[in-house]
């Protein structure tokens, strides 16, 4: 077996951790690769942040996560148990679960299209420091609101339990085949997410921003400006994150020990 390592470098604990994991990959004759293209799976060492960024390096490769972090809803292993984790490993005893990612586009006024790459959790389309931002939403070509908020999500169940969730938008089982549409701090009483089928199109037309500067849309945390007159188009990916599961673990445990 061969592993590729994504650490936060930022994290003593996270350096740390990688060097036990190095040491007990060496005693167990497990090959460490400086490839993702070479790897049989990856290894994420960290918190959630950490996770989706190795989903992004992934290339489709399974994928586990070491928690190191402040929260906990991706990362499976316990630094305490990366032993017997890396035997059940070796012995094949895991299952894999696909998750769902999104990707999309921006078009502006005159015609540029910028590629948005694919996210594991959301798709935000957020405000800048100034004010709020003022957008249609638009579901399958058909208008389904018109807002005025500090922005909006658009979700993958896997990341319900992220920013989603702060918003007041539903949980979702992550293997679940919907999107979720959350504003953010919307200006209106009528505040709801709406559930999608996960073959939806999601299109958010931006009206106005605040003194004529730019928003932002945000795939997993990293920014990409947005004008007024654009047309920020989200979809379902292709590509798929692979996630190794090692113990029998359910969704509402997960649920259970993160949020109480």
């Amino acid at each position: 077996m061969k592993i590729f390592i994504n650490e936060d470098k930022r994290n003593s604990a996270s350096l740390k951790t990688k060097e036990e994991l190095i040491n007990i990959a060496e005693e167990l004759k497990i090959e460490i690769t400086d490839e993702v293209s070479e790897c049989d799976l990856i290894i994420s060492i960290g918190g959630d942040g950490t996770f989706l960024k190795s989903a992004r390096l992934s290339c489709e490769k399974p994928l586990i996560g070491i928690h190191t972090g402040t929260l906990g809803f991706l990362t499976e292993i316990n630094p305490k148990n990366i032993k017997k984790a890396l035997i059940d490993l070796l012995n094949n005893n895991y299952h894999i679960e696909e998750r769902m990612m999104l990707e999309g586009e921006i078009i502006r006024e005159n015609g540029e299209v910028i590629e948005i790459p694919p996210a594991l959790n959301e798709i935000e389309i957020s405000k800048n420091i100034m004010g709020v931002v003022r957008f249609d939403a638009i579901i399958d070509g058909k208008l389904i609101n018109s807002y005025t908020a500090d922005g909006i999500l658009v979700c993958t169940p896997t990341g319900s339990t992220a920013y989603n969730l702060s918003c007041g938008g539903p949980i979702a089982d992550p293997t679940a085949k919907i999107l979720t549409l959350t504003p953010i701090a919307p200006h209106t009483v009528i505040n709801r997410s709406i559930v999608l089928s996960d073959d939806s199109i999601v299109e958010i037309r931006i009206s106005e921003i605040r003194d004529n500067t730019a928003s932002f849309v945000l795939y997993d945390g990293h920014p990409i400006e947005a004008f007024n007159g654009d047309i920020i188009r989200i979809r379902k990916s292709d590509r798929h994150t692979k996630i190794i599961k090692l113990e029998d673990r359910s969704f509402i445990d997960t649920i259970r020990e993160n949020i109480n």
